[in-house]
């Protein structure tokens, strides 16, 4: 078990060229992320992340939104024309999952326990993290290919009137998925040795 853990880690990857050719049922994706939400930790059993799974025109509508956002800060048409197939080419994916932290039980913790304050938001960012990691790895197990894009907070506000989300969900990624169109490039590491030390 250990073993197929580390292989779905390892070959997880940020797949770019997705499309709508899934076999994967809408169901099946809808129990991913239900049982990601559900089984990924949170401090304090908190369980602050939430989710937001879209697809058909729900999905093309959380890019359009993308789009018209990201139009009205553009630095000129040239760079626009670029931006604009940089979103086509997340909407023209399968679906998209949307991912939220509830920032009222966030303060409700800060309330009751003081001395951890500062830190609870900085805890529901990494429980975001986990869940994220989890589903990607999960979709990516059943053949999907997903990136992990933040637009937030430049489109928090449409998002949250275009599916009337409560007002304490804060959002923190997006996710589009498809089937994969090409495969990963060649990634580079920095040596492990580096980055991991061992006392004993």
């Amino acid at each position: 078990m250990a073993k197929e853990f580390f292989e779905a880690l390892k070959s997880r990857r940020s797949i770019y060229g997705i499309g709508k050719d899934v076999s994967v049922n809408e169901a099946k994706i809808q129990e991913i992320v239900e049982d990601a939400v559900k089984y990924t930790p949170t401090s304090f059993n908190s369980q602050t992340s939430r989710a937001v799974v879209l697809f058909g025109e729900q999905h093309d509508k959380v890019w359009d939104i993308t789009l018209a956002e990201l139009k009205k800060v553009a630095a000129s048409e040239e760079a626009f024309a670029a931006t604009t197939d940089k979103i086509n080419s997340f909407k023209s994916g399968y679906g998209t999952i949307l991912f939220f932290e509830d920032q009222d039980i966030v303060k409700n913790l800060q309330n009751q326990f003081a001395l951890y304050a500062d830190n609870f938001p900085i805890w529901a960012d990494q429980s975001s993290g986990m869940l994220q990691l989890v589903v990607w790895t999960a979709l990516h197990d059943e053949g999907l290919g997903a990136t992990l894009q933040h637009y937030n907070p430049l489109i928090d506000a449409g998002v949250q009137e275009a599916w009337n989300l409560p007002s304490s969900w804060k959002l923190r990624a997006q996710m589009p998925f498809g089937s994969p169109l090409a495969p990963a490039g060649e990634k580079a590491f920095q040596p492990v040795e580096e980055r991991v030390k061992v006392f004993k």
